[in-house]
């Protein structure tokens, strides 16, 4: 190992260690929740039944209109796939990943919101998949059919799409306590474990290989479960076959370099190594991932959190895409990785993609999705755009099969599952609350005693998450138990206030752990005060973030209803446009990132923090002012902001003439059109 690799792994283990110490400091074993059995690493964090959270406000209407879109007619507006003819019914239709993708996000919406009418969408898809097994323990559809414009129908024994149905299992059984699902996953695995020498995962398509982590994490969630020991073997087997993103990770350069791995398997994959760290405790594969996310950062980030790869990797310019697919299995690695790390730095990036990149990429009314979003947006129109891949000159545009219909399929498990992880059960019996939204959750606590906590916040725009603690028991009137706060990393100072008191005052990029004897009616309050932060990106460009947000420049929007006309089976019967109605070719002038206070104004419009739907440019809650100049010289190329004009560059940009105009930027989960990394002008 050299040098250079020596440096890394010493300064990523003292950031885990800085990171998670206290979480792993502590011993006491958890009895309340299965945690990972020996010789798996034990977790600091373990994953509650679906249904024991809730969530509240603004989250909870992100649920319902979700509910009320796309996400519970699927079968009705994509009959053609989601209908009788899917295999995953018995049809002779699509049978690959589309009809596993949906129910693996309707299934979690559906028991969050208990909605029965949901439920029984899902039960046939779970009943035929049960009563599909073979008495040697393969499952599901087994037979190809000749091509059909619009349906996969072939590759139907791949092992790929089969480990998207093995996570929804998995989340039926935590919903249900169906105990069919432990016998069928067992003799499935028992087939894996006989079958994978001889029949390897790529097999028949690559996608098995490259996302293998989907089918590990199940495998390893039944082992903690019923204790086979042959399910560790197959752990083993399964990440002998997978991708090894390891080495590419730490001893090779294609994280620097493009179109070295398609965006979406990079999203899902990432997490691979942390998942078989849990029965190889190597700390490299810690070590691999996050300079993984550090090289991400520096050769293909954006603002919002994601990376350009529109669909391969592909670079940092700001008008690279950004797949809606990619955003949500990142946030899925984001959860399964924090729950068993206990990182900061996790939980910090799964919220400023839930909280900016997934809100906009799906319109208001769940109703229609773009395939691809840009951080600088200027237009959405059907044009051929500088991307890896062309998808009819649809792939931006807002529709229900536009782009391709992967992502319609796939982006429901967004927002469930990250209600999902709001909360957790602590390895020392206790709660945390490691990601923030308004929501309400029943756990058991101590030794055995149920607890209620309701959350209650406008975060993330508004700075203050209050915690009320309620025991279920009327004849339990406190309890001693411990409770993890997350601090983010971009809070330089926060403050804890139990009861109106001042507990404590406390730096970021922590976990901070309360233990006490908490008591009926109790009060947490946790102030976290956002400042305005000046990140640097592509071309030296600047983006504005405060808190988790990032802000991006308010753009007039005129949104038109187009009809496809060439070939609606695959980009379906319409697709809207937006064309932009007032300028956005600016420049920030008097950035100075040392002192951001200097040259932007912070306006909070508080009726509107409380509002149940912020998502948008009519609601958004804060505003942020700030002075700027046109270029003149940055116009449109192929329908889109053209090349990044550089930041600060000697002698000026050529816009002497222009005037100083005051500009505002609203939160990036608001917007459709933006600027969202803005060139900045040289001081005189």
């Amino acid at each position: 190992m050299n040098q250079n690799r020596i440096a890394l792994l010493l300064l990523f283990t003292l950031g885990v260690f800085f990171n998670v110490e206290q979480v792993f400091a502590q011993g006491t074993m958890a009895a309340n929740y299965c945690n990972n059995l020996y010789p798996l690493q034990r977790k600091p964090y373990i994953e509650l039944p679906i249904g024991s959270i809730k969530p509240t406000g603004w989250l909870k209407e992100m649920l319902l209109r979700q509910s009320a879109g796309m996400s519970s007619s699927l079968d009705l507006l994509y009959p053609e796939v989601m209908g009788e003819r899917n295999g995953w019914l018995g049809g002779d239709g699509d049978q690959w990943e589309r009809g596993p993708y949906w129910i693996d996000g309707l299934l979690p919406l559906a028991y969050i919101l208990d909605d029965d009418l949901l439920k029984q969408k899902i039960q046939p898809w779970i009943e035929w998949t049960l009563a599909s097994q073979r008495e040697d323990g393969f499952f599901g559809p087994s037979r190809n059919f000749e091509p059909e414009i619009g349906l996969q129908r072939n590759n139907s024994e791949d092992w790929w799409p089969r480990m998207v149905v093995l996570k929804v299992l998995k989340q039926y059984y935590s919903a249900t306590g169906d105990k069919r699902v432990i016998t069928f996953l067992t003799n499935y695995f028992h087939y894996q474990l006989r079958t994978l020498p001889y029949t390897p995962l790529g097999n028949w398509t690559f996608w098995a290989e490259y996302r293998a982590c989907d089918n590990l994490q199940i495998v390893y969630w039944l082992y903690n479960i019923t204790g086979d020991s042959f399910l560790l073997d197959l752990g083993k087997l399964l990440h002998q076959q997978s991708y090894d993103y390891v080495d590419m990770f730490w001893n090779r350069d294609d994280l620097t370099r493009i179109n070295t791995i398609h965006g979406v398997n990079l999203a899902q994959g990432i997490k691979e190594p942390i998942i078989y760290y849990q029965q190889d405790p190597d700390s490299l594969y810690i070590h691999a991932v996050k300079k993984a996310f550090a090289d991400i950062r520096k050769y293909h980030g954006q603002p919002q959190g994601m990376y350009g790869a529109d669909e391969a990797l592909h670079g940092n310019k700001p008008t690279q895409g950004a797949e809606l697919c990619s955003i949500v299995e990142l946030m899925y690695s984001l959860e399964s990785m924090l729950e068993i790390t206990g990182d900061i730095q996790f939980a910090d990036h799964l919220e400023k993609l839930a909280f900016n990149a997934l809100p906009t990429q799906i319109s208001d009314d769940f109703m229609t999705r773009q395939y691809f979003q840009q951080p600088n947006q200027v237009m959405l129109t059907r044009h051929i755009h500088n991307f890896d891949i062309n998808h009819g000159e649809t792939d931006i545009v807002f529709g229900l099969l536009t782009g391709y219909p992967c992502c319609t399929s796939n982006f429901h498990q967004g927002w469930p599952k990250f209600v999902q992880n709001l909360w957790y059960a602590t390895a020392d019996n206790g709660a945390g609350a490691l990601v923030y939204a308004p929501s309400e959750v029943i756990l058991d606590v101590a030794n055995g005693i149920p607890v209620k906590i309701v959350e209650k916040t406008c975060y993330p725009m508004n700075h203050v998450v209050t915690f009320d603690i309620e025991f279920l028991d009327k004849m339990t009137e406190s309890a001693f138990f411990p409770f993890h706060l997350r601090i983010p990393s971009w809070c330089r100072q926060a403050e804890i206030r139990i009861n109106g008191t001042l507990y404590k005052k406390t730096s970021g990029n922590r976990t901070d752990i309360i233990k006490r004897e908490w008591k009926n009616g109790d009060t947490v309050e946790l102030i976290l005060p956002m400042h305005i932060q000046i990140s640097e990106w592509y071309e030296n460009a600047v983006a504005i973030e405060r808190g988790p947000l990032v802000y991006a420049l308010k753009i007039g929007e005129k949104w038109m209803k187009k009809t496809v006309k060439d070939d609606p089976i695959r980009y379906g019967k319409f697709y809207y446009e937006v064309l932009p109605t007032t300028p956005w070719n600016y420049g920030l002038i008097n950035c100075d990132p040392a002192k951001p206070e200097n040259s932007f104004i912070v306006v909070e419009h508080k009726d509107k923090c409380k509002s149940p739907f912020p998502w948008n440019q009519e609601n958004a809650p804060i505003e942020i002012k700030t002075k700027a100049k046109r270029i003149p010289s940055w116009k449109l190329y192929n329908e889109m902001a053209g090349p990044q004009p550089y930041s600060r560059m000697i002698y000026g940009i050529g816009n002497a003439e222009f005037p100083e105009e005051e500009i505002t930027l609203i939160p990036y989960g608001c917007t459709t059109l933006r600027i969202t990394e803005f060139p900045v002008l040289r001081d005189k």
